[in-house]
This record gives structure tokens, C-alpha cells and sequence, in this order.
């Protein structure tokens, strides 16, 4: 069987603790060149990722205008199906989470750090190979347009979890792919949850 679009054929590895967080861009390099995209699109996004931490030394900072790198995680319930969608408070649509890694290389962590922060969820895994890479341009209020350059993670959520979330979400739900039309989300994110539902599956088989 191949694997999905942008998902590694490797044999996933889940991790109960992702790490503490380094400052070596040479970490992010390694995980992307071990992406194994089948997707041309998914290619070209590495080969721009890998060619924008060539030309930007603080691509790992949101100071670093032009863009920066960021971490998000598709959170799955142990069922296999469902998984955490927030209403973003500043960009006003529906996501993963996700967001700044703030300087840290250690993107699984950084993954990791901002489910567990975003949903309330204790107890966390966070998947590898990564999931999906996306580029997308953002606009929040009061800064300038900027790119986010995103590796994207599945994290497995214990059994019986519970969603919290924090001051970053208007709303936070469970979802299922059934729901996806109704709340108007992208390609993207689409592309995200194929892969990672797939991955999510064959992580905990």
C-alpha cells in the first residue's frame, strides 16, 4: 500500500516526550530532508522551506519579517476519527493548533507544547515523521503580512480527554472530516487531516 500524499512510508514513532527545545536550524534541515513527500506540491514546499532557512540565519523567530517557521499539531482522539479544530482569536478561522517556536528547533516539541497548551489536553504524544509542510500568508491586526512556514504534527490524545482551551480560541471542539464543509476550512487543512488521520491510524495499530 503507498503512502498517503506527504506522509513518510516509515514506520511512525510516538513519543511521550518530544524534548526540550534546542537552537540549531541544522535539527529542522534533518527532519526536512528525511520528509519523504509523494506529492509534488508537498516537494516544492520543502525544497522552499529548506532554501528560506538557507537565506534567513533567524528563521526560526517571529522577528524575522519576511516569515518564519512555525509548529501546529493535529490533535486526534483515541478513536481515530475525531480531532480538535479552535476558532483562532486573531485570524478569525478555523484551525489546528499551533504557532510560534520562538527560536526553538525542536519542532515536535514546539508541536507538542502548543497542543498541550491550546487545548488543556494533558498527556499528549506527539507523532513523527511529520505529517504535512504548509506555507501560508497571514495578516494579523497590527502586523505586517508574513509568511508562516508550518511542519505539521499528529498528536495522539489519551483516552477520556477533555478540551479546555485558552484566550487564543473563541471556540474549541471535537470534529470529524463530515464537519469540515460547514466551518470553510482550506486545501491546507484538508490536506492535513487526510494525512494525519492516516498516519494518526497506523501510529496506534
Amino acid at each position: 500500500m503507498t503512502a498517503p500524499e506527504g506522509v513518510s512510508p516509515e514506520a511512525p514513532v510516538v513519543l511521550a516526550d518530544p524534548g526540550q527545545p534546542a537552537s540549531d536550524q541544522r535539527q529542522v534541515i534533518a527532519l526536512l530532508e528525511s520528509h519523504r513527500p509523494s506529492d509534488a506540491g508537498q516537494s516544492a514546499v520543502r525544497d522552499a522551506m529548506l532554501a528560506f532557512l538557507r537565506d534567513h540565519p533567524d528563521a526560526l523567530e517571529r522577528t524575522c519579517a519576511p516569515g518564519h517557521f512555525t509548529a501546529s499539531a493535529l490533535v486526534v482522539a483515541d478513536d481515530g476519527e475525531r480531532f480538535v479544530l479552535l476558532h483562532h482569536t486573531k485570524l478569525r478561522r478555523w484551525l489546528q493548533p499551533g504557532g510560534h517556536v520562538d527560536g526553538s528547533s525542536n519542532m515536535p516539541a514546539a508541536a507538542w507544547r502548543e497542543a498541550t497548551e491550546e487545548t488543556g489536553i494533558e498527556g499528549l504524544s506527539v507523532v513523527l515523521p511529520v505529517a504535512d509542510l504548509d506555507i501560508h500568508r497571514v495578516a494579523p491586526p497590527a502586523e505586517a503580512p508574513h509568511d508562516h512556514l508550518d511542519l505539521r504534527f499528529v498528536v495522539l490524545a489519551p483516552a477520556g480527554a477533555r478540551l479546555a482551551g485558552n484566550h487564543e480560541s473563541t471556540d474549541i471542539r471535537w470534529t470529524t472530516v463530515d464537519d469540515l464543509d460547514a466551518l470553510d476550512v482550506d486545501d491546507g487543512l484538508r490536506r492535513l487531516v487526510r494525512n494525519g488521520l492516516a498516519l494518526a491510524r497506523r501510529a496506534v495499530v
